[in-house]
C-alpha cells in the first residue's frame, strides 16, 4: 500500500491494527497528527442571511471586489517570486568572490597582487580578479588603463573587451578605452591578441588598435608617462584627449565649432588645469573658457 492510500485510510479510521501500528511508528506521524489537531481548532464561520435581494447584491459586489484585488495582486507575487529565485541562482552560481578595485576621476592607485606583481591603475579604471584561484590562474579583467610589473611565474593574462595580453614576467601598459586599445611593452616579451590580429612585442614596441585600424610603433619611454602625472598622445583624435582630461581632472568639457576627430600629438600635466587646457588648445589653435566650477568650453577661433 502506498503512502497516500495509508494516510486516507488513517483519516477515515479504516486502518487495521497492524497498519495503524506501522503508520504511527512512521517518521511523519507526528506531523500528520499535529495538522489534525490544529484543524480541530477551526470553526465554521457564522452564517448570516441577507434580509433583502439588494443586501445580497451589495454583499456579493463587495466580496467580488475583494477577489478581483487579490487576483490583480497575484501577478506581483509571481514576479516577486521570480526575482527572489533569480537572485538566488545568481548568488549561488555567479558569485565567484572576485576582488574588484576601481578608481574614480583624478585618482590613481597601486595594487599588489597575490604573487607580488604590481598594478598601477589610472583614473577611471577597474580590475577584477580571483584571489582564491590566483596561484592556479593568473588572470585579471581590465577596464580602462593600467601599468603592470609582473612577477615571474605562470602565464599572466590581462583580459579586456578589445583584446587579451599574455606574459610571463615583464613590464607593460594596457589602455582600453572607447574604440581605442593600446599595449606598450617596457620590459620582457608580451603577446597581444585582438580580433584576428596577434602580435609579439618586445621592449619598446607599441600595439595600437584605433577605431578598428591596427598600427605598430616604437617608444623610447621607460615607463608610461601617466604614472608620472602626465598624459601623452601621438596622432590621437582630439575627442579621446578631451575624454582623458575629463578623467584626470573630474570636469565636463563642452566643444563648440571644432572637429573633435582631428588628430592631436602632445600632452598635458595632471597637476594644473590651466596649464593643461593651454597645452591641448594652443597647438590646435583653439580657445577655452570656464563656464562653471567643473565645466569648460573649448571652441574654435573664427577666421
Amino acid at each position: 500500500m502506498d503512502k497516500e492510500d495509508l494516510i486516507k485510510k488513517w483519516l477515515n479510521d479504516e486502518l487495521t491494527p497492524a497498519e495503524k501500528q506501522t503508520f504511527e511508528q512512521g517518521e511523519d506521524f507526528d506531523l500528520h497528527q499535529a495538522i489534525i489537531n490544529s484543524a480541530k481548532q477551526f470553526k465554521a464561520s457564522n452564517f448570516s442571511k441577507p434580509g433583502t435581494f439588494n443586501d445580497l447584491k451589495s454583499s456579493y459586489q463587495s466580496e467580488n471586489s475583494k477577489v478581483k484585488q487579490l487576483d490583480w495582486f497575484k501577478p506581483l507575487l509571481r514576479i516577486a517570486s521570480v526575482v527572489v529565485i533569480t537572485l538566488g541562482i545568481y548568488f549561488t552560481f555567479f558569485n565567484t568572490n572576485l576582488t574588484v578595485i576601481e578608481t574614480i576621476a583624478s585618482q590613481q592607485t597601486i595594487i599588489e597582487l597575490p604573487d607580488h606583481s604590481k598594478v598601477t591603475l589610472n583614473a577611471g579604471s577597474e580590475i577584477k580578479y580571483s584571489e582564491a584561484d590566483w596561484s592556479d590562474k593568473r588572470l585579471l579583467n581590465l577596464k580602462g588603463e593600467a601599468y603592470f610589473k609582473v612577477a615571474k611565474g605562470k602565464t599572466f593574462n590581462v583580459v579586456t573587451s578589445q583584446g587579451v595580453v599574455t606574459v610571463v614576467g615583464t613590464e607593460f601598459n594596457v589602455k582600453q578605452r572607447k574604440n581605442y586599445f593600446e599595449v606598450q611593452c617596457f620590459e620582457g616579451v608580451v603577446k597581444v591578441t585582438s580580433r584576428d590580429i596577434s602580435k609579439t612585442l618586445v621592449a619598446g614596441d607599441t600595439y595600437r588598435l584605433l577605431n578598428k585600424e591596427f598600427s605598430q610603433e616604437k617608444t623610447t619611454e621607460l615607463y608610461p608617462q601617466w604614472t608620472q602625472n602626465k598624459s601623452t598622445f601621438k596622432a590621437i583624435p582630439f575627442n579621446a584627449v578631451i575624454a582623458e582630461m575629463e578623467r584626470q581632472y573630474d570636469i565636463k568639457i563642452i566643444v563648440e565649432n571644432i572637429d573633435s576627430k582631428r588628430l592631436f600629438t602632445g600632452g598635458f600635466m595632471h597637476n594644473n588645469i590651466e596649464k593643461a587646457l593651454f597645452s591641448i588648445t594652443q597647438p590646435m589653435d583653439l580657445s577655452y573658457k570656464t563656464n562653471a566650477s567643473n565645466e569648460v568650453i573649448i571652441y574654435g577661433n573664427k577666421k
